[in-house]
Parts: C-alpha cells; structure tokens; sequence
C-alpha cells in the first residue's frame, strides 16, 4: 500500500532561501517502523494487522505501507533576462511500515510469516522504486529549463513547479495501476494472505 507523495518546490537564490549549498541530483532517505501483532494461527495474525496496521483511509488499515515526501531545491539563474535551471537538487524521504510479530509462534506458523513477510517486502520495495524513478525523471524534466525574457525567473519557476507536478502525477498514476495488479482477486496480495492462513 502506497501513500500519496507530498511535493514541495524551494528555489534557491529567486523564491526560498535554502540553508547550506545543496548537492546535484537526487537523495533518498529511507526509514523503516514496525508495529506490533499477536496471534497464534495465520488467520489471527491477518486479523491483528487489519486491527493494528497502518491507516488506510478512514475506517480501514493496511498490512503494510509505503509513504514519502519529496523536496525540490531548484538552482536558478538569471542572465540578461534569460532565466536557467542550473541544477534540481531532490530530496525524497520514503517511510517503510510493516508488521512485526511479536508473539511465540509454531515452527510452521514461523516458516509461513516468514515467505508472507517476503511477499509483503516485495510488494513495498516496487512502490519505492516507482517513487525512485519518479524522482529521477522529475530531475530530467527540469534540468536545463530556461525560458527568455524573465528577469524575475518568475515563468521559469512556475513551468518547473508545472513540469515536477505533471511528472509526480505520472508515476502516482504507476503506483495505483500497481497496487491495483497487486490487490485483484487472485492477486499476489490475496495470493501471499492465503499462503499465510494455510488455504
């Protein structure tokens, strides 16, 4: 399960001030939680993660969750009213939630937690690597922007803003058609679920 990416667009030297000078490209900073569950069978571990499992929406809870929140330094430049993107420097903290069992468990139960467990990682490693490329190709479309006759950099910043919006977009329509492959009916999520109940 994905959360919906938060974007913030700081513009060194026009719009923003930025403290300390920022390193070309992209960075990922990535933090893992865990929640606690308890349960003696599969099906009783299912039902304390949809109890105790990150929120998803308003009355329901997810297994596991992938959330992020991307910050963009842009390095402008102005020159005889021509106005430059020299450099897009992003920055993408990406949290990672998962269950963690916190009961004895069978030998057997351990075994099937373990290859669900291997299942759930799967499924949140894509969403993290779809918000990777997100970011990289968020970086391609704004390096090297420059637009004439803006001495302010004021249509420069609004046409980069444009362009790393229409890219956030693209990729979080990815992570939909993703998660919606993934929860289908028969889906590797109901498919890793069911492994781990013992159907």
């Amino acid at each position: 399960m994905r959360m919906i990416a938060l974007l913030c667009v700081a513009v060194i030297g026009a719009a923003c001030v930025v403290v300390g000078p920022a390193s070309a490209g992209v960075k990922t900073i990535v933090k893992t939680r865990t929640y606690d569950i308890t349960g003696t069978t599969g099906a009783g571990l299912v039902v304390a993660m949809n109890r105790k499992g990150p929120r998803h929406g308003f009355m329901t809870h997810a297994i596991a969750q992938t959330s992020y929140k991307v910050d963009w330094n842009l390095d402008m430049r102005q020159v005889n009213g021509v106005c430059t993107v020299r450099q897009a420097n992003g920055t993408m903290n990406i949290t990672y939630t998962y269950p963690r069992v916190a009961s004895a468990v069978t030998p057997a139960l351990r075994k099937r937690w373990n290859r669900f467990y291997s299942g759930v990682l799967a499924h949140e490693g894509t969403h993290g690597r779809i918000a990777g490329q997100m970011m990289q190709a968020a970086e391609r479309s704004v390096r090297g922007l420059k637009i004439a006759n803006d001495p302010q950099c004021n249509k420069t910043r609004n046409e980069a803003r444009r362009r790393l919006e229409a890219t956030n977009k693209v990729y979080e329509a990815k992570q939909i058609a993703f998660d919606a492959r993934e929860h289908r009916e028969g889906g590797h999520v109901e498919r890793i679920i069911m492994a781990l109940v013992g159907m």
